[in-house]
């Protein structure tokens, strides 16, 4: 692979190890400079490749160069008196010898606990997926950006301020104690959804980023499942959710972008790999005495799975949505649970259900209604699908329900 190649694939998969373990070293009051190292690291990279060709191997290449920029900083700034020199006797001869542990066991720890770090409660949810998706997953300012549907600048401004809270609360790189890792890992857990959710229902044009997101979310999630201390049944049931959902990935738009509804998507394009994957940490999740509204929502996602259009699959799925909802109330759960009603006691009857839910302030309401008064109302359809066109924020949004209005 040429070097113009190499480095962004690279950049992906290691700017985030490399920071992670930076940050740990330093603390979360440095993270800039965690940042900045691994930053000129890579631009190292591209000015020598570019010259020298490529190393022999080039990720040992960026650790040895981060480790020596890392020495350099340690050397030259007071962050060395106040972080490190403290704990290491005779620390103004050994700065050379300081070693940069990039153990892959080093590595994982890292990244989970800036994890922790990350979504600790001080800062908002957004924030949290924002620092995640730059310090963990590698993303760009400009991709960040276009998964939000905002400019840069405004993500800059929203990462500053997360990361000078991080500093104010001087929030620890460090898995919680026992009495508080339950709390904690709930916390994470919500953050990953959020930031799986951001990928999978993303307004973005951009497929790449979209499907980046859900991948790191997993990847994120994935790291959880193989540290004994966060590996429980709620986080596998958040796994085989994302696997569930992600096995039908492509087949939910099309080549315009365009929305594919669940009824009318091709399951030829459904990843049955995927979809055994989630069936597998479905089962793990099955143990103890907890269930957590991921256990929900995955056993409705693996129902989806299944195409025949049985009464038994949606008298299942209600009932889950029911047991969701006593979970956790949420609008949009509510407004997915109506489907499913219509689908076991007909459309007449989930109007009323989906009326009392009044959710006017969202275009999917108006869609479902639009939907379930087709054939029944036709003229209540179309003016319940303009509703919702008048609230569609892309294009192709407004084409996809432009489409449903012209079929009327």
């Amino acid at each position: 692979m040429e070097h113009q190649q190499l480095i962004p694939h690279l950049f992906r998969t290691e700017y985030r190890k490399i920071t992670s373990v930076l940050c740990k070293l330093f603390g979360i009051e440095h993270i800039e400079i965690a940042e900045d190292i691994a930053s000129e690291t890579f631009l190292a990279a591209v000015e020598t490749w570019s010259y020298k060709g490529l190393p022999p191997n080039p990720t040992a290449w960026l650790y040895a160069v981060a480790k020596n920029k890392a020495k350099n900083h340690l050397t030259h700034h007071s962050i060395f008196n106040d972080k490190v020199a403290g704990k290491i006797a005779g620390a103004d001869s050994l700065v050379s010898e300081i070693e940069i542990d990039w153990s892959e066991h080093n590595i994982t720890d890292s990244q989970l606990q800036m994890l922790f770090a990350i979504c600790h409660p001080v800062i908002s949810p957004e924030s949290q997926i924002g620092l995640a998706l730059r310090i963990l997953c590698g993303f760009g300012i400009d991709e960040i950006a276009d998964a939000f549907l905002t400019n840069k600048d405004l993500i800059n401004k929203r990462l500053f301020r997360a990361k000078e809270k991080l500093r104010l609360e001087k929030i620890p790189i460090e898995f919680p104690g026992v009495t508080e890792i339950d709390n904690r890992l709930q916390n994470v857990a919500t953050t990953l959804y959020l930031l799986f959710n951001e990928g999978y229902y993303s307004e973005s044009k951009d497929a790449l980023v979209r499907k980046d997101l859900c991948l790191e979310a997993m990847r994120l999630t994935y790291l959880l499942l193989e540290n004994e201390q966060t590996s429980q049944p709620s986080i596998h049931a958040l796994m085989a959710l994302m696997c569930f959902y992600s096995s039908r990935f492509d087949a939910r738009k099309n080549e315009n972008g365009e929305m594919i509804l669940y009824q009318d998507q091709d399951e030829n394009l459904w990843n049955d790999e995927l979809i055994s994957r989630g069936i597998h940490f479905l089962h793990k999740a099955s143990t103890g005495d907890r269930i957590s509204k991921y256990h929900m929502e995955a056993s409705i996602a693996y129902w989806h799975t299944i195409k025949a259009d049985t009464p038994e699959k949606w008298e299942r799925i209600l009932q889950l949505f029911n047991q969701l909802l006593s979970i956790e109330y949420a609008p949009v759960a509510a407004l997915n649970r109506t489907y499913a009603y219509s689908k076991v006691y007909g459309k007449a009857a989930a109007i009323e259900e989906a009326e009392k839910l009044n959710l006017k302030e969202n275009r999917f309401y108006f869609a479902l209604l639009g939907e379930l008064y087709k054939d029944i109302d036709n003229f209540k359809s179309k003016m319940n699908f303009r509703r919702a066109l008048a609230l569609a924020k892309t294009q192709t949004d407004r084409q996809t329900i432009q489409k449903q209005i012209d079929k009327l």
